[in-house]
């Protein structure tokens, strides 16, 4: 594509775009969904939210943004949030936690109750519904939930529909494959939808994480929320983990993304091992003998143990 003259590097555009503008866009963003847009990422929010003044019929980037000040248009803010939100996910992701997942819900007391705090497209709420059923048996998960909340509402759309092309499952196993999903045919082929006794399990909401009040009247043995926390300035990252705190029961487990560490963020966790945190005040209760979640360790530089996630590599917007 041709470049403009005199703007050197950058690629042209349908509409004027000032630093100024992105200024407003990264602190709207941060105010909407508590995620901190680094200057890097200039380039995708001009190419997501001009779709949106072509949808609107807007002139400029600065009469669209003054509607979103006006906060007179709910639509057109969830529309702003699902553009710049990214839903990079698969299923078994990070396929780790899931055995670790299935070790401590089988000590777990019944019904089991997990918490998808990014949900996306919906693999990985069904990856840990999946796991649950494989670990507790039919009956028994018949019993357990999980919760899957995210703050984009059409990955929401997608997640329930729980249909996903074959392409998107060519790397879950031949066993689940067989025992999870049900092959589209004629006008559906290419295509995989979970079985009913998966998709029952789970429960899909809106929510959104730098909310003040969840409004969930329940507590939960685990909750994951991977790979979120990277786009969430270390303030904000605090004020999610403390709200989290009191959703988990006695005991409960948080799993984090593998470049995301909040040993440094917050008091109310403690890390684990492989990217699992407990509640501190959890590990002082624990009376010597209780049941704890096995974490494999591995041989560091002249022979000491180390945990495998002690000190994961940073992630940057």
């Amino acid at each position: 594509m041709q470049l403009p003259p005199g703007r050197s590097g950058e690629l042209e555009r349908d509409f004027e775009f000032t630093p100024a503008d992105f200024a407003r866009i990264r602190s709207l963003i941060h105010r909407s969904a508590g995620i901190s847009l680094s200057e890097h990422k200039r380039d995708l929010a001009y190419s997501r939210l001009a779709r949106r003044l072509r949808a609107r019929g807007m002139d400029s980037f600065r009469q669209y943004l003054d509607l979103l000040e006006a906060e007179s248009d709910a639509a057109e803010w969830e529309a702003f949030t699902n553009a710049l939100t990214t839903n990079l996910t698969a299923f078994f992701r990070e396929a780790h936690h899931f055995p670790l997942l299935a070790s401590f819900v089988s000590t777990r007391a019944q019904p089991v109750s997990v918490w998808c705090s990014a949900a996306s497209t919906g693999e990985e709420p069904y990856s840990i519904a999946m796991t649950l059923i494989e670990t507790l048996g039919e009956q028994a998960a018949n019993d357990a939930r999980v919760l899957a909340t995210d703050v984009d509402t059409q990955v929401l759309a997608k997640a329930e529909t729980a249909v996903y092309a074959f392409d998107q499952v060519k790397h879950v196993s031949q066993e689940r494959l067989k025992r999870f999903f049900l092959k589209g045919t004629g006008a559906q082929a290419g295509m995989v939808k979970l079985r009913p006794e998966v998709r029952a399990m789970v429960r899909f909401e809106q929510l959104n994480l730098t909310d003040t009040d969840y409004a969930l009247r329940t507590t939960f043995d685990a909750i994951f929320c991977r790979n979120v926390m990277i786009y969430f300035d270390k303030p904000t990252q605090a004020q999610v983990l403390t709200r989290f705190e009191p959703l988990l029961k006695p005991g409960g487990l948080l799993f984090a993304g593998h470049s995301e560490n909040f040993t440094y963020v917050t008091q109310a966790f403690r890390l684990r091992g492989q990217t699992v945190y407990e509640r501190s005040r959890d590990l002082a209760a624990c009376a010597p003998g209780a049941a704890r979640l096995a974490v494999p360790r591995v041989a560091a530089a002249g022979g000491q143990a180390r945990d495998l996630a002690s000190n994961p590599a940073r992630g940057q917007v």
